[in-house]
């Protein structure tokens, strides 16, 4: 299909738009491209963008200013929850492996049930250990 480009419209206040203005002359680039650029960072950050004057950016990035300005924001975790995880993780596909087994055999025994000669004793399914094994 292709990436199409879209085309977005909004409204601003007469100074909001002086100012986009001012900061597309600055960087010398059109003011759609300001909103391309501001798009493609909110896009690329899943929605977390902080538009901040650059003076207070350049003092967050030297530790000077705010510290929750600092972008793109970072969280420490701990080695124990990434092992917990990990561990969930392999517990899941450990589950996943048994539920298919489970379903296979579920519909092994709905196979042979259709077959109308057949008829299956209960004592028969106890014995079998393994699925692999009622044929």
């Amino acid at each position: 299909m292709g990436n199409k480009n879209k085309t977005i419209s909004f409204r601003v206040s007469e100074d909001a738009f002086e100012a986009l203005q001012e900061i597309a002359e600055e960087r010398d680039i059109s003011l759609s491209a300001v909103f391309r650029d501001y798009v493609e960072q909110l896009v690329e950050h899943d929605g977390q963008v902080a538009v901040v004057p650059e003076a207070e950016l350049e003092d967050a990035e030297t530790g000077d200013g705010d510290e929750n300005l600092a972008f793109p924001p970072t969280v420490e975790v701990p080695k124990s929850f990434i092992r917990e995880h990990e561990r969930l993780e392999l517990e899941a596909d450990h589950l996943r492996e048994q539920l298919d087994e489970h379903k296979s055999y579920v519909t092994e025994l709905q196979d042979r049930l259709e077959d109308e000669d057949e008829v299956l004793l209960l004592d028969d399914l106890d014995d079998a250990d393994d699925p692999s094994q009622l044929r």
